[in-house]
Formats: structure tokens, C-alpha cells, sequence
């Protein structure tokens, strides 16, 4: 586990020195305080519509940070040549996928929170002090963190095996199709045979369902969320990163990397 660890660190301090985070930082404390000048015109309704806003930003940008930094965690240092030198050492391979999935989804609460600070503090500047039921974003940037870790494990998967490029494509594409997993299992459709049924629903059991994730809507009009609904989905997540992770693992053990 040391092995892992020193990759992680590496890995979240290369991360945090990239210009790239702060842009995306700062562009999303931007949009936050957009949510405070939006909130003051809808009288009423200022609370529902920065949270909204504030969720829906860290969100977005969480998600460029998963998706491009997490695809080059292994590109980036096959291309610069790192990567021959670092497992000439006694670390495996799996080590190395672990250490740099831990070291980006370090970053990514470290952003997350310094993106939740922002969004706090345009709800203080609306309305101050703060209300109890506000305690409940942080419910929902604990579920928007683990929907990006889930990302980041995609993204790696697909860098295992494809260009940069293209990985970027598959795991934005199976993002889309895993925002409609819900659907597919209860889809209704006449021109559909059943076989087709079936086999729509058995691929939405194989996507991930990010509506496990998908608090939203509760938080922003003050509804808290269920402890049991919370535990459900950091197991769920858990368990399909450690699976995608696995499989990471086993493709990348298999690829020649001369």
C-alpha cells in the first residue's frame, strides 16, 4: 500500500499544479456568484435557484476534471516516458492505476470542497445566518463526488486500452447513456419486440446509474435525504469502481507497453 500511496500523492500534487484546475475553479466560483445577481431577480425563490446553480456548477466542472485529467493519468505518462521508468521500480502495475485513481479523486474533493465553500458563502451573502436545511448541500456534494469518482475509473479503464481521444468519447458516452439507465429499465415502447426489451434492460443494468447520485432537486427546495438512500449509493459506487478498476487492471497488465 505504500507503493500506492507514494503514486497518489504524486499524482494529486501533479494534479493541483495544473493551470487547468484553477481555471476550472475559478470559472465555477464565477457561475456561483452569476447564481447570487440571478437570485436577487427571482424574489422567492433566491435559495432554490443558488443551490441549483452552485450543484449544477460543481457538477459540470467536476466532470471536465474526471473525464480529461482522468484520461491522461495513463497517456500522459506513456507519452512523456515516465511511466517505463516508474515501473522498472517495485511497482505493479495495478499499484500504479490504484495510486493515480486515489491521487485524482483526492484532487477532486479538494475542488469539490473549495467549490462548496464558494457555494456557501453566496448563500450567506443572500440570506444570513444559514438555515439547517442548507446543511443538506453538502449531502448532495458528498453524492456529486462519488458520480465523479466513478468517472474518473471509466475514464481510466478506457485510457488502458485506446487513444486519448477516444476514451474521452466512450466515457462521455456512456455518462449520457448512464443519466438514462432509470429508463431504459422501464422503458414502454409498441415497436420494440420483447427480446429487444430484454436486452435493453439488461444493458441498463451493465451502465452506470447516475441517478443514484441525482439529489438536486430535493436539496434546492430544503428536503433532506434518506441516511439509508446516501449508504445505498456510496456502496453502490464502491462496489462498480472497484469492478471497472479490476478490469482497468487486467487490460493493462495484458498491454505491451514497448
Amino acid at each position: 500500500m505504500m507503493n500506492v500511496w507514494a503514486v497518489a500523492t504524486n499524482a494529486f500534487r501533479e494534479a493541483v499544479r495544473d493551470r487547468v484546475l484553477y481555471n476550472l475553479v475559478f470559472f465555477a466560483l464565477l457561475m456561483m456568484g452569476a447564481a447570487i445577481l440571478v437570485g436577487q431577480i427571482s424574489i422567492g425563490v433566491e435559495d432554490t435557484v443558488i443551490i441549483s446553480l452552485g450543484l449544477s456548477a460543481i457538477s459540470i466542472i467536476g466532470l471536465f476534471i474526471a473525464v480529461f485529467i482522468g484520461v491522461g493519468l495513463v497517456s500522459k505518462e506513456m507519452d512523456k516516458r515516465t511511466l517505463y521508468a516508474l515501473l522498472a521500480k517495485p511497482v505493479e502495475r495495478w499499484q500504479f492505476l490504484l495510486g493515480k485513481f486515489c491521487g485524482l479523486v483526492m484532487t477532486l474533493a479538494v475542488n469539490t470542497a473549495a467549490m462548496a465553500l464558494g457555494l456557501y458563502l453566496a448563500l450567506w451573502t443572500v440570506k444570513h445566518p444559514l438555515e439547517k436545511s442548507d446543511a443538506y448541500v453538502l449531502v448532495a456534494v458528498y453524492l456529486i463526488l462519488l458520480k465523479l469518482a466513478l468517472i474518473v475509473a471509466l475514464a481510466m479503464l478506457f485510457s488502458c486500452f485506446t487513444t486519448s481521444f477516444l476514451a474521452i468519447l466512450f466515457t462521455a458516452g456512456i455518462y449520457v447513456a448512464g443519466l438514462f439507465a432509470e429508463d431504459l429499465r422501464t422503458i414502454q415502447a409498441v415497436d420494440l419486440s420483447p427480446t429487444t426489451m430484454k436486452m435493453l434492460r439488461g444493458i441498463s443494468y451493465l451502465l452506470p446509474n447516475f441517478e443514484n447520485f441525482s439529489v438536486m432537486g430535493a436539496v434546492a427546495h430544503g428536503r433532506g435525504v434518506p441516511g439509508g438512500l446516501v449508504g445505498q449509493a456510496t456502496l453502490y459506487a464502491l462496489v462498480y469502481a472497484t469492478i471497472v478498476l479490476a478490469a482497468a487492471a487486467m487490460v493493462f497488465s495484458r498491454r505491451n507497453l514497448k
